[in-house]
């Protein structure tokens, strides 16, 4: 039998037919449906001369089309390439260059820096309607590519350890195991309907929101742009038994929701992206009147590693334990194991851990030494097994769930015909977790103002990465090699009440 993913959408058609896997509001699209529309997806990118191997990048917010694209690329042995639908002209070319990406399909209505890219790069972007995907006649491609379980199916960017983005390189077996492992964790049903709010671009929404529920017979229940009172509304309205979402989610949610969600049918809710606060679990608990759990993962682990398990001991601030087919250590600098309570690196090998990066071999030893994936995470272990973050090594902000690489900020700064240096780091914020902010160095007799940086860099890169705060200093710490210390700088007290004053 082939290992190939899109066998989800195959399989899902010929067991669970007329029974709904995917709902937009009213649209509702079964299973049997869901498997025609990426047959037709693939004949559309048959048009474009793509086979086995070609990268296809997907810009697509979370809709039914995002899933027929998925498979409809899958199943014809083409590589996806999932993009976020916040990003602009130069991120998408950039990532389109990287890839090889030959086509590129993005929302109509969005379309605009996803055709400019493509026009930049020559690939080809087709345009995608809601409702009417692919658009006039084409000739479905109803064949399923048979797959070895260690070929490439998506190449999901990230920062790795370095702070600049690389392609990990997903296989059809750590894709599909990592699902089928979390819908057993999950006990999910045919029965169960899923909050889908976790963007389908991110693994944690491909794996958990997509792929596992689909192969489960599940259904699942899109918003394709975070609305808290929306959600709230779907968690009632669509019968929603398993919420799936990152703590700003829950955080916003619970500040609409009142006092206890009455009619809903809440099992659980999962959180993961960044750490779930203590108050944001114990109101969660108390208002959806279900347990909130934990876990962790990479895009580089497919993502899910460790969980903390419906129906085992719930700590909470913790990871969990490791996933079924998953190992986790704690090491020290020289990858020597550290007894419990110790903190060291988190180590993590099994079915889920990518297969390289995408043609960056050293970045790859280097992060895969002695067969484990070094996570650049921070941890200590106890003696339960359960794992607790304590904090990062790579340069990397979380704001409210989504990946800000310093690097990437910072070198847009560097543009600006002003600024002579800049540092991005994270300033502490109470709702989204860490906030942007960024310390400038000015060029001698050269004026600019925070307000002025702020939309220069707004302009060029997703809205998300921007940074909030900004403050002026004479000189950045460097050693005497030159090289930044970051840690030799630290955020003014001012920016941080001005920070813990604000609520979004």
């Amino acid at each position: 039998m082939s290992a190939n993913l899109a066998g989800i959408a195959v399989r899902g058609a010929e067991r669970y037919g007329d029974r709904v896997a995917l709902r937009l509001g009213d649209l509702a699209v079964t299973f049997a449906e869901l498997d025609a529309a990426s047959a037709r997806a693939a004949g559309l990118l048959r048009t474009h001369g793509i086979d086995r191997g070609d990268r296809v990048a997907i810009m697509l917010p979370n809709v039914p089309e995002f899933a027929a694209a998925y498979y409809g690329a899958l199943r014809i042995g083409a590589v996806v390439v999932p993009l976020n639908v916040l990003y602009k002209r130069r991120e998408v070319e950039h990532l389109l260059r990287d890839s090889g990406t030959r086509v590129i399909l993005a929302l109509d209505g969005m379309h605009e820096h996803a055709e400019a890219a493509a026009a930049a790069t020559g690939a080809a972007c087709e345009r995608v309607t809601v409702g009417a995907f692919p658009a006039g006649p084409v000739e479905p491609d109803d064949g399923l590519a048979d797959a070895a379980p260690d070929d490439l199916a998506v190449l999901l960017y990230t920062s790795g350890t370095t702070g600049t983005p690389k392609g990990a390189e997903l296989t059809h077996f750590n894709l599909d195991r990592n699902a089928e492992i979390s819908a057993g964790m999950f006990r999910l049903r045919e029965d169960d309907v899923l909050l889908g709010a976790l963007p389908l671009f991110h693994a944690f929404g491909q794996t958990c929101g997509l792929n596992a529920p689909l192969r489960s017979g599940a259904a699942s229940t899109l918003l394709p742009r975070f609305d808290p009172e929306q959600a709230l509304e779907l968690l009632v309205g669509h019968s929603v038994t398993i919420a799936l979402g990152v703590p700003t989610m829950y955080a916003a949610m619970l500040e609409r929701a009142g006092e206890r969600l009455e009619g809903g049918r809440l099992r659980f809710c999962v959180s993961g992206g960044s750490a779930l606060p203590l108050p944001v679990l114990e109101a969660g608990e108390r208002v959806f009147g279900c347990p909130m759990l934990e876990g962790y993962g990479l895009s580089e682990t497919s993502p899910v590693a460790s969980f903390n398990k419906p129906g085992e001991v719930h700590k909470p601030l913790s990871i969990g334990t490791p996933l079924e087919d998953v190992e986790m250590r704690v090491v020290d600098a020289e990858d020597r194991d550290l007894p419990a309570g110790e903190v060291g690196e988190i180590l993590i090998r099994g079915h889920n851990v990518m297969r390289g990066y995408w043609n960056a071999p050293e970045a790859t030893a280097h992060v895969m030494r002695g067969g484990w994936l070094h996570t650049g995470d921070l941890a200590r272990v106890d003696a339960d097994g359960y794992y607790f973050i304590v904090d990062r090594i790579k340069d990397m902000i979380i704001r409210g769930g989504l990946n800000v690489y310093s690097r990437e900020v910072e070198d847009v700064l560097h543009e600006h015909p002003a600024v002579a240096e800049a540092a991005v780091l994270p300033v502490p914020h109470p709702v989204l977790g860490e906030e942007v902010g960024a310390a400038i160095v000015l060029r001698p007799g050269a004026e600019a103002s925070d307000r002025e940086l702020r939309t220069f860099v707004r302009n060029e890169i997703a809205a998300y990465k921007y940074p909030r705060h900004i403050w002026f200093l004479d000189a950045l710490p460097r050693n005497a090699g030159g090289k930044l210390l970051k840690r030799g700088l630290a955020v003014p007290p001012e920016i941080v009440e001005r920070a813990a004053a604000r609520r979004g």
